[in-house]
C-alpha cells in the first residue's frame, strides 16, 4: 500500500526529499511543512512552525499521514519526533536524546572516543582558563566551536593563539552565541579533504548512501567565510560507496551500537564528517540529518524506492535492504543573494527558473526563495539549488553551471569552481 508522507521544513534539503519520495512507487502524497514554492508544486504546504512539537503532532495526526520524515536539525533537538512518537506516528529522525549527536559538539566527542571511532583529540569546557590551555596544547591551526547549535556560525579555524583566544572570548564572555556557546569545544586541527558520509539508520544496521563533496568556504579556491555549503559533486573519485563500506564497522554501527547502550537507539539519517588524514579517515562531526547541498546531488541519483528505505528505518529494520544507483553523476551549484553568509537583502525578484528546469537532466531546488504577488523572490542567503546529472562529473558540471546562467537576480553569488578539474 503506497504511503502519504509529511516532510519536516523548508528548505533546499526539504524541497528535494519531497521531490526524490514523489518519484518513490511506496509513496502515494507528499505534503510539507512548511514547505516553500518548489515544494507546492509537489504538493499540499502547511504554514506551522517545525521546531513546536505539539504542532508537527497534531498537524500529522489531523492529516493522517504515515511517516513523516524530519528535514532540518533543530526540530529534531527539539523533541519533534518524540512528541510524534506519543502519538504512535512514524517518523524518520532520531528522538531528541539521540540528536544530540549534533546538538552537542562535546557529547558527539564522547560517543566517538567511547564507540572507539576514530576522530581528533579535544577538550570540552565552559571554563576559559581551561580553554586556553587546550589551545595550547593542540596547537595551530586552532579549533574553537561553540558546543550548541550555532546556525553553521560557531566553529571558528584560526592560525594565530591570540585571535584563538579571542574566539574563546566570544564564546564565553561576549556570549556571541548565547547559550550554544556557554560551553566550547577545543579540537585538534585535521588536515585533509572533507567527505561526506550519510547512514540510514534503523538503531542497530545501516544503509550508505553514495558519498558527496561539497564546499563550504563562499569563495572561489576555498576561499572567503565558511557558509552552510556553495555546492557539492557525486561520485567521488577514490571515495565511492564500494570503497567507503568499511566505515559502516569502523563507524557507524559501533556508534549505533554505543547510543543504543545508553537507552537512545538511533533511527534516522546519520551525516558523518570525515576527514582524509594521512592516517586514514578521521571523524569530524556528525549532523542527525541529511545533508545541503550534498542531498540534492546525491537523491537524484538513486535509482531505487528512497520512501520505502526511509519507511523500514523508521519502522522496523533496513538489514539486506539497499537502493540502486544511476551509473551517472551529479553536480550541484548554489545561487545564493548578495553578502551571503553575512547580511544580505531578501525580496529581491527572481527570474529564469522556468528555463533552467527546461533543460535536459537539471533540477532546480528552492532553499530560501517565496512568492510575493505571484512574483518568485528572494527570502534567505542560499537561494536556490541547481542540479544535473550527466555521465560523468565534468559533463554533469558544464550542465550545471549551463542552467545557473539562465537564472539571475540582482546581487546572486555563485561559486564558479564547484567540482572543477574532477
Amino acid at each position: 500500500m503506497a504511503r502519504d508522507v509529511l516532510v519536516l521544513g523548508g528548505g533546499g534539503r526539504e524541497h528535494v526529499l519531497a521531490w526524490a519520495l514523489t518519484r518513490s512507487p511506496s509513496v502515494a502524497k507528499v505534503v510539507t511543512a512548511p514547505g516553500n514554492p518548489g515544494t507546492a508544486e509537489l504538493g499540499p504546504t502547511h504554514a506551522i512552525d517545525p521546531t513546536d512539537p505539539d504542532a508537527v503532532a497534531e498537524l500529522a495526526a489531523r492529516l493522517g499521514v504515515d511517516l513523516v520524515v524530519v528535514g532540518p536539525e533543530a526540530p529534531l533537538v527539539a523533541g519533534v519526533v518524540d512528541a510524534l512518537a506519543a502519538r504512535d506516528i512514524p517518523a524518520f529522525g532520531p528522538v531528541a536524546d539521540a540528536a544530540r549527536i549534533e546538538g552537542s559538539k562535546a557529547f558527539a566527542k564522547a560517543i566517538m572516543e567511547a564507540a572507539g571511532a576514530p576522530t581528533g583529540g579535544a577538550v570540552a569546557t565552559g571554563d576559559r582558563d581551561a580553554a586556553y590551555a587546550a589551545l595550547e596544547r593542540f596547537g595551530p591551526p586552532y579549533v574553537v566551536k561553540a558546543d550548541g547549535l550555532a546556525a553553521g556560525k560557531g566553529v571558528r579555524i584560526c592560525t594565530e593563539l591570540d585571535e584563538a583566544r579571542d574566539a574563546v572570548d566570544d564564546a564565553l564572555v561576549r556570549g556571541l552565541f548565547g547559550a550554544a556557546g556557554s560551553q566550547l569545544v577545543i579540537e585538534e586541527f585535521l588536515d585533509g579533504p572533507e567527505r561526506s558520509v550519510f547512514g540510514v539508520c534503523d538503531g542497530t544496521e545501516v544503509v550508505l548512501l553514495e558519498p558527496a563533496q561539497d564546499y563550504k568556504r563562499a569563495l572561489d579556491g576555498d576561499a572567503g567565510l565558511n557558509t552552510g555549503g556553495m555546492g557539492a559533486y557525486t561520485p567521488v573519485p577514490g571515495f565511492t560507496l564500494s570503497e567507503v563500506d568499511h566505515l559502516e564497522d569502523l563507524v557507524f554501527r559501533p556508534v549505533l551500537q554505543e547510543l543504543a547502550d545508553r537507552g537512545t537507539p538511533y533511527r534516522g539519517l546519520l551525516y558523518a564528517g570525515l576527514v582524509e588524514t594521512t592516517a586514514g579517515p578521521k571523524l569530524l562531526e556528525f549532523n542527525a540529518r541529511f545533508g545541503d547541498p550534498e542531498t540534492q546531488a546525491i537523491l537524484p541519483r538513486i535509482g531505487g524506492d528512497l520512501g520505502e528505505l526511509l519507511w523500514q528505518a523508521a519502522t522496523g529494520s533496513v538489514a539486506g535492504a539497499e537502493l540502486s544507483w544511476q551509473q551517472r553523476a551529479a553536480v550541484t551549484v548554489v545561487l545564493a543573494s548578495g553578502g551571503y553568509p553575512g547580511s544580505y537583502p531578501t525580496g529581491v525578484p527572481i527570474h529564469g527558473v522556468e528555463a533552467a528546469a527546461a533543460l535536459p537532466d537539471v533540477e532546480v531546488f528552492h532553499a530560501g526563495t517565496r512568492r510575493e504577488d505571484d512574483r518568485l523572490v528572494t527570502a534567505g542567503g542560499r537561494v536556490l539549488a541547481v542540479t544535473a546529472l550527466g555521465a560523468t562529473v565534468a559533463a554533469a558540471r558544464e550542465q550545471a553551471y549551463e542552467a545557473t546562467d539562465l537564472i539571475g537576480f540582482d546581487g546572486v553569488h555563485r561559486r564558479s569552481d564547484i567540482a572543477a578539474g574532477v
